[in-house]
């Protein structure tokens, strides 16, 4: 019988685990979790990018003018937003920040978005760039979707749509500013009641408000509160009818 030189025959052979096999568990261990977190923010960033909601966005600024600054925001699904640092009295030295969430008519928003798509959603050009006309506020129009962001400056546009949009934000804003005023008189001014609604009821006439259902909740605590007069709450009665008339 032959016996190799290189083992001995009575030592039966062992079964050893190749350095690979020992390092593949904490290698898969280490893998495992890392790719199904890439695989986690791919799924949360594409479903990000599929919910986000257009949005278009006004913005003023017109130092010496109440307000000299505002923001609104309107998005398709109807949620709409409002800031402004406008003044609750003649009296005040500084603005007062107010902010009001609210819900644009589906007339409301189905124009802004028209309105938007006929000017490019504000890509390229819009203002004038006249020198011979008056200064009458910085303007901006914001476009945004899941796929882009646009954004355009103006002092007056040419473009018809863009023309609309900044009456129709301009008059939106009025219609807030009125709102917020009449809250404020309701709480602390019930006497001033008079005054401001009728000048919103001037307004109105004029053609110088939007969307006064966003405003809403204030006029009917109006109409309801037993401590106003009664010609004050006939107003503010008015005014509601006239909210639910324009902003169907």
């Amino acid at each position: 019988m032959f016996f190799s030189p290189f083992r001995p025959a009575c030592v039966p052979t062992e079964r050893r685990a190749s350095p690979a096999t020992h390092s593949f568990e904490p290698r898969r261990a280490f893998y495992i979790p890392v790719l199904t977190w890439l695989i986690l923010c791919c799924v949360v960033s594409a479903y990000s990018q599929q919910t986000v909601v257009p949005t278009v966005s006004f913005t003023f600024d017109f130092p010496g003018s109440d307000p000299d600054h505002y923001v609104i925001s309107v998005s398709e699904d109807g949620s709409a937003s409002y800031d402004s640092d406008s003044k609750l009295s003649p009296e005040s030295t500084a603005g007062d920040s107010f902010h009001s969430d609210f819900t644009a008519s589906p007339a409301a928003r189905a124009r802004v978005f028209d309105l938007a798509k006929r000017a490019h959603d504000f890509e390229g050009q819009i203002d004038s760039k006249s020198k011979n006309l008056a200064f009458t506020g910085t303007k901006i129009l914001t476009f945004k979707d899941a796929q882009k962001s646009t954004r355009a400056s103006y002092n007056y546009s040419p473009v018809p749509p863009v023309q609309e949009l900044t009456a129709f934000f301009q008059a939106l804003s009025n219609t807030l500013e009125f709102g917020h005023r009449l809250d404020y008189c309701l709480r602390y001014q019930k006497l001033a009641l008079d005054e401001e609604l009728r000048k919103m009821e001037e307004f109105s006439n004029n053609g110088g408000l939007e969307e006064i259902s966003s405003v809403a909740p204030v006029l009917q605590k109006i109409a309801d509160d037993p401590a106003v007069i009664k010609v004050v709450r006939a107003r503010a009665q008015r005014m509601l009818q006239l909210a639910g008339t324009r902003n169907k």
